[in-house]
């Protein structure tokens, strides 16, 4: 009777034993993969079957412990990794800033404030400045505005009641990009000093010159 007894208590003690190797494993292995991780972030349906699987693995690691009444190591463990899955952000774009930059040949990339195209809501933006053009693009590195910088007249700041905002003028168009915040100020200056540093300078005006003896 006492064998038999002793058989079962050994038994959860075993399986315990090896969902705590088993945890301990998974997480040291999920270590390991982080810079794999951030890879796989890129990709929007890989990052979401990884969310699914952290959220099954952790909620089976977290509730199959307890029932067997195994430790809490595991439960611990199991918990953690769902959280995780809940709170893990979105997937990064395929695409990031250095790799746009490289593709549109832009040199430097400063921020843009807000900018509303149109009629359409303002939205965050980065202007990439480049020898040639200067792009404005949101966080999606979709293209809201291009200028081209042979055709920019002017790249003013100015502060509003509640802002700053930088100010482009180009062929019939004008520009305004908005700033708000403790940095506003320094941010739009930044993006003006920038685009100053690649705008054409003004070709000067000579006075003609009376022909001798007019």
């Amino acid at each position: 009777m006492s064998d038999t007894s002793n058989q079962a208590l050994s038994q959860p003690e075993g399986l315990g034993k090896r969902l705590r190797q088993l945890a301990v494993g998974a997480l040291f292995a999920l270590v390991l993969l982080i810079p794999k991780i951030l890879d796989v972030r890129r990709n929007p349906r890989s990052w979401m079957v990884l969310r699914i699987f952290l959220g099954v693995a952790g909620a089976a690691l977290a509730v199959l412990p307890l029932g067997l009444g195994t430790g809490f190591v595991p439960a611990i463990v199991g918990l953690a990794m769902f959280i995780s899955a809940i709170l893990l952000p979105p997937a990064k774009p395929d695409a990031n800033a250095d790799d746009k930059a490289h593709e549109l040949g832009a040199l430097v990339v400063v921020n843009g404030g807000r900018f509303q195209p149109g009629s359409a809501p303002s939205a965050a933006v980065q202007l990439y400045v480049g020898a040639e053009s200067v792009w404005a693009l949101d966080r999606r590195f979709q293209p809201l505005l291009e200028i081209p910088v042979s055709e920019i007249t002017t790249a003013c700041t100015e502060q509003s009641e509640e802002s700053w905002r930088l100010r482009m003028t180009w062929a019939s168009h004008t520009a305004e990009f908005s700033y708000r915040g403790i940095f506003a100020e320094h941010l739009a200056r930044v993006a003006e000093t920038t685009i100053r540093g690649v705008m054409r300078p003004a070709l000067p005006v000579f006075p003609q010159r009376r022909a001798a003896g007019a």
